[in-house]
């Protein structure tokens, strides 16, 4: 075992194991309100797959795309009851902690059906092949026969053993959920399966579960204690003929539902163990649960440790939607985004009305038809379309100084053409940089409802489309494509401005001291409320009610001239309170 262990660590510095890796782009949620209200990175399974194909720790030959589960495989673990109520927009709500009325129930179901379907195409791959494989979405391990809750509909794990079972696999199984939350799902649906060890280190008493190893890890545990923990489990775990790991992204500080408190470091060092441990056990590992900015890169991380035996950070300051767009965007020229030829007799003519005009430009460069096929190819429209919006059409007009954006598109259930996005842009200068300045941006999900569960923030009129990130980059990309030096805009609101801070940053250094002071001590109230404790005037500097200061951000595309000294001094001095 151990001469088997030193050759596996060696061969991994000199070659990548062939691991398979599952992914779909609907692996994506099509719930708008996820990322604000649960914390949950809705492109976590696109952001891994991107990182571990882009920088070819995985092969895009070892790429596999999933099938949809059949029904009738769902069948063999859960109740008709329960199948029947995944139907019904309220079924799937309460599993979700979403509104019903935000709910495509088929598109939402066809996501999770291809997640259960990716995990048994990785069972019977690994079984037939021996490698490793690792499908990016599932681990849904807190759903029972006739229960399902905690984001997990169904349970992808227990269908594929029921599936290997049935065509005549007797071995044994060893599922290890590393999650940080009890597997009382998988305790239910594999009881009766003698052949199965199930392994559970997770940081919340859920009492006894029958059929599961349980160790009960105190709040906040770190690396060390943790990966003794670990040791010991593994330890009494029996040697598997398959195995799944669940590795949770959930158990990383500071995760909003997790309770413990790995590092990056510490969250790869679990999966290389486990990976040492499995050896050339056929195995599928699996993402589970996770609801920080941070989830994606444990993800991908449990990809390179798998893969490649690597403990290699990914740098702080990679950003994959970036990365992707800037890929996308190199393949898309001149001539499919905007005007490609020089200014002609006939554009003179046009500016001194001498002619009717002709297509107008988005600040001089861009066509509509253009920008359309932009949107295509970043994915917008097939996000839109998952949201239950079609006919998308894009028009250009001017509103004041500011050169107006806007795109429309029906829906089967509303009355005619619906307004999604608007922003007005303009050309100007910030600190004697080039830069593109938006006047006003909006993300509307005219389907959508507020509620207890999705609450209205300040100045919202329809709740938002969660394509927040996608438009940044996509404006960033923009003023690259201008030749300008950052974009520029004024948060109205405190959650505007709280969203926009892994890029933006307030023009004046004394300005994002005090935001950054106000993130801080506001850090232990969820945004829905942070926010609008601030419009509320509940939040005090010194003596007096705290007015919100709609100031310049910057998104720099070179380097910031921000004095980050007088940032942390202003930060360090400035302090919060909310008024009980």
């Amino acid at each position: 075992m151990i001469l088997r262990s030193i050759g596996r660590k060696l061969s991994g510095l000199l070659l990548r194991r062939p691991a398979t890796l599952w992914h779909d782009p609907r692996y994506r949620l099509p719930l708008g309100g996820l990322e604000s209200t649960v914390g949950i990175e809705p492109r976590r399974a696109d952001f891994a797959a991107w990182w571990l194909t882009g920088t070819k720790v995985i092969s895009p030959r070892y790429v596999r795309t999933p099938n949809r589960i059949a029904v009738h495989r769902l069948a063999r673990v859960h109740t008709p009851e329960l199948l029947e109520s995944l139907g019904r927009p309220e079924g799937l709500a309460n599993v979700f902690g979403a509104d019903p009325a935000d709910l495509r129930t088929d598109e939402l179901m066809d996501t999770i059906r291809l997640a259960c379907g990716g995990t048994l195409g990785a069972t019977r791959e690994t079984l037939r092949t021996g490698e490793p494989a690792l499908n990016l979405l599932g681990g849904f391990h807190h759903a029972a026969p006739g229960v399902a809750g905690g984001f997990c509909p169904v349970n992808d794990i227990a269908v594929a053993i029921v599936a290997m079972r049935d065509r005549g696999f007797t071995g044994r199984v060893v599922v290890l959920d590393l999650d940080a939350h009890p597997p009382d799902g998988l305790s239910a649906c594999l009881l009766q399966d003698p052949r199965t060890f199930i392994g559970s280190l997770s940081g919340s008493d859920w009492g006894p579960l029958p059929g599961v190893d349980e160790t009960l890890l105190p709040e906040g545990t770190g690396d060390e204690p943790y990966l003794a923990a670990l040791r010991r489990l593994l330890q009494r775990a029996p040697r598997p003929d398959l195995a799944y790991v669940i590795a949770g992204g959930d158990v990383v500080a500071g995760d909003k539902m997790g309770r413990l408190g790995l590092t990056l470091r510490g969250a790869r060092r679990r999966d290389l163990m486990v990976a040492d441990w499995l050896d050339d056990a056929p195995q599928v590992w699996l993402p589970g649960g996770g609801y920080s900015g941070r989830s994606w890169r444990v993800l991908a991380g449990t990809g390179m440790a798998v893969a490649t035996g690597s403990l290699k950070a990914i740098p702080e300051d990679y950003s994959p939607l970036a990365a992707r767009f800037s890929g996308i965007s190199e393949g898309l020229s001149q001539a499919e985004l905007g005007d490609a030829g020089d200014l002609t007799l006939a554009d003179v003519e046009e500016s001194l009305g001498l002619r009717p005009a002709g297509q107008r430009l988005l600040l001089g460069f861009y066509t509509a038809q253009g920008m359309e096929v932009a949107l295509q190819q970043y994915g917008i429209f097939r996000h839109l379309a998952r949201l239950g919006y079609r006919n998308f059409r894009l028009t250009f007009d001017r509103e004041g100084a500011g050169e107006r954006v806007r795109l429309v598109g029906t829906a089967d259930d509303l009355v005619g053409e619906q307004l999604l996005v608007e922003l007005i842009l303009e050309k100007r200068r910030c600190l004697g940089v080039p830069v593109l300045y938006v006047h006003w941006f909006s993300l509307r999900h005219p389907r959508a409802h507020f509620s207890e569960r999705r609450p209205r923030l300040p100045g919202q009129e329809v709740p938002g489309l969660g394509l927040a990130l996608e438009a940044g980059t996509m404006l960033a990309r923009m003023a690259i494509r201008l030749g300008l030096g950052g974009v520029v805009f004024r948060p109205s609101t405190y959650h505007v401005a709280y969203t926009s801070r892994k890029g933006f940053a307030f023009v004046q250094p004394e300005r994002q001291g005090r935001f950054e002071a106000l993130v801080r001590d506001l850090a232990a109230y969820p945004l829905a409320q942070a926010t609008q404790l601030v419009a509320d005037g509940k939040v005090f500097l010194g003596d007096h009610p705290y007015e919100w200061e709609a100031d310049e951000m910057v998104y720099w595309l070179r380097e910031s001239p921000a004095d980050a000294g007088e940032v942390e001094r202003v930060k360090a001095l400035t302090h919060f309170t909310v008024a009980r």
